[in-house]
């Protein structure tokens, strides 16, 4: 296996553009700018790879072959209505399944890269769009490119994939598409559905007849700091990726869990953030001899938050993580600010935040992440042959 990494990116993948829209592709633009600026993209055994779209068959293995048609045709029927399409989420646009199309292949690109060994790492910032499902486009997200990638691998012959997704909300897609299928194990940290879209997620969510224990969510309550996201995924997350053995660590990296998103309610650090791409990475190494895959994502703080943690993202995947006090480059903060005028352009990669925590203990008074801890665990750790009561677990 190469011990490179593969980064794809063109130009083009900022044409998935909905619009005057929180989704906005110049928060991937920003990332790339910024990652260029200081030099990740131009580290030793770091490829450039350029994405072509995913065809028909490849969309079709995830997507209801009426919905693609319904993707193309759309834009150019000012009176389509269905599936998901022409709402406040997910309006129609020009070009909308080419641009779809384009993230997916990027993804798939992404996840063939690692998988036939030609690197150990491949990010595409672009993707994560996680909320897609087979016949409906919802919560931005047109075409589901992370499951798309993910039933590639298993066309290919992969028998466990391991799915994290670090997105403020559930990852309600790739979950169902997933859900009766023993070979994907699907493990979301979200702000509860009880308080935020899309209201799926719950600990007793666990998996299909004859794939119980293949789905992990921690609901976490509003408000939660670094000290708390990290003691939840912490307390689950490796448990549950050792007793399923991946052979590929595949990442949903959205970035929306930071404290000023406007969409959710999570109080998240760039330096929490940060924090958990070391830890995705550190799992990779030790369960899946380094093999790991990472999207983007939710993210709307689109210049304050979104580069400097993708960016990080970056960083690690590609080496040596960048130190949090790095400055961002002047030329970057002039391109920020005249894409977003009005905005806080950040100076440094850091938010001044120390994202220790301390480890779960099922012992004590229970704070309300210590609640959402052990409601995981009491729902999947004993489908998983896991003590939900014995911290070594």
């Amino acid at each position: 296996m190469s011990d490179d990494t593969v980064v794809v990116w063109d130009e083009s993948l900022l044409a998935y553009d909905l619009g005057d829209h929180p989704l906005d592709p110049v928060r991937v633009e920003l990332t790339i700018a910024l990652a260029r600026e200081l030099g990740i993209l131009r580290r030793p055994g770091v490829r450039l790879v350029e994405p072509v779209p995913a065809d028909d068959a490849l969309l079709a293995r995830v997507h209801d072959p009426r919905y693609l048609d319904a993707v193309r045709i759309a834009p150019r029927d000012p009176l389509f209505a269905g599936f998901g399409l022409g709402t406040p989420d997910n309006p129609v646009f020009d070009g909308m399944h080419e641009s779809s199309a384009l993230v997916a292949g990027a993804t798939v690109a992404a996840a063939e890269a690692v998988w036939r060994g030609a690197a150990r790492r491949a990010v595409n910032v672009a993707g994560g769009l996680h909320h897609a499902m087979p016949a409906r486009a919802a919560g931005f997200c047109v075409y589901n490119d992370p499951a798309v990638a993910i039933a590639r691998l298993l066309d290919l012959g992969a028998e466990r994939i391991a799915y994290v997704d670090v997105d403020v909300h559930h990852g309600d897609g790739v979950q169902q598409i997933f859900w009766d299928d023993p070979r994907v194990l699907t493990v979301s940290l979200h702000e509860t559905p009880l308080a935020l879209f899309p209201g799926t997620g719950f600990p007793d969510e666990t998996g299909g007849p004859g794939a119980a224990g293949t789905a992990v969510n921690i609901a976490l309550p509003p408000g939660v700091e670094d000290a708390g996201w990290q003691r939840a995924f912490h307390a689950i997350v490796p448990s549950v990726l050792r007793a399923f053995r991946p052979q590929l660590l595949f990442a949903q990296c959205g970035a929306d869990a930071h404290r000023v998103d406007p969409l959710a309610d999570l109080h998240l650090s760039v330096d929490g953030q940060r924090a958990t791409y070391l830890a995705l990475r550190a799992l990779a190494d030790e369960l899946c001899d380094g093999r790991w895959v990472a999207t983007g994502g939710g993210g709307y703080a689109l210049v304050e938050v979104v580069p400097r943690a993708w960016t990080h993202l970056l960083a690690v995947a590609t080496g040596a993580p960048l130190e949090p006090a790095t400055l961002t480059p002047q030329a970057w903060r002039e391109l920020a600010a005249s894409r977003r005028p009005g905005s806080d352009v950040p100076l440094r990669m850091t938010d001044d935040i120390d994202p220790g925590y301390e480890p779960w203990q099922p012992t004590g008074e229970p704070s309300p992440v210590d609640r959402a801890i052990a409601a995981t665990r009491k729902a999947v750790f004993p489908l998983l042959g896991l003590d939900p009561h014995d911290p070594r677990d």
